[in-house]
């Protein structure tokens, strides 16, 4: 993403000025409130999650996670979803400072 991008402006960013440190959304800890940063994948698994409102730039909290780790209940823009794991690992996500 370019620095003209306001989605890259918005990401957190470490005092020096550099991106922080990413890191998979299914590797999260619960409860807290993490940046979206990026969404990889195919093309339609892509599509899908930007649809459901996992774009880069907002905010998810990993809610619950299922008794065999699978899947994941995350909350972002104010709604629940559900996603598996494996599919939680296309997500970057950065730690909101």
């Amino acid at each position: 993403m370019s620095p003209t991008n306001p989605i890259a402006r918005a990401l957190p960013r470490s005092p020096s000025g550099a991106l922080a440190p990413s890191f998979s959304l299914a590797d999260a800890p619960l409860g807290k409130v993490f940046v979206v940063s990026e969404v990889g994948g195919e093309r339609g698994f892509r599509r899908r999650l930007m649809e459901l409102g996992l774009v880069p730039g907002t905010e998810v909290v990993v809610g619950k996670v299922a008794p065999l780790g699978d899947p994941l209940e995350l909350v972002a823009r104010g709604c629940s979803l559900s996603i598996r794991a494996s599919d939680a690992r296309a997500v970057r996500v950065l730690t909101r400072e």
